[in-house]
């Protein structure tokens, strides 16, 4: 059973947030859990907290161990901009973007998703040669 976790409004680029969701899509949870745990980036602690929430949810909604867990989905959407004014010579403004993010991961277990992803390939691998119209 796949469980969900989101983090709204979280004040770190949707871009940079990204880079870091691309590392971890598709691995282990444990797996990945501990690269963010050491990873540089600043986005790296949100993700974690999102991922180990997702974690939580699987074991108390199914009771799932985490051992078993993969990561289904996980992607960032853009939330909204704060926009800030810094003063600037001769009496004008510019403008500063303050971008925040909504961070969604979903968890499921391994053979559920091994399953779900052999499935897809199969029927593509027919409809290419022709076959399962």
């Amino acid at each position: 059973m796949e469980a969900r976790a989101q983090a709204r409004f979280v004040r770190v680029t949707p871009m940079k947030a990204r880079r870091v969701v691309d590392l971890i899509r598709g691995m282990d949870a444990d797996e990945a859990s501990a690269l963010l745990r050491f990873a540089p980036q600043a986005a790296a602690e949100p993700v974690r907290k999102v991922l180990e929430s997702a974690i939580a949810n699987a074991d108390d909604l199914a009771g799932t161990p985490r051992e078993t867990l993969v990561i289904a989905q996980a992607y960032v959407d853009d939330g909204p901009t704060m926009k800030r004014f810094r003063p600037r010579a001769h009496g004008r403004a510019s403008r500063i973007n303050k971008r925040t993010c909504h961070i969604t991961v979903i968890v499921d277990d391994k053979a559920t998703v091994t399953a779900a992803s052999t499935g897809k390939r199969a029927s593509a691998g027919a409809a290419a040669k022709g076959g399962a119209r």
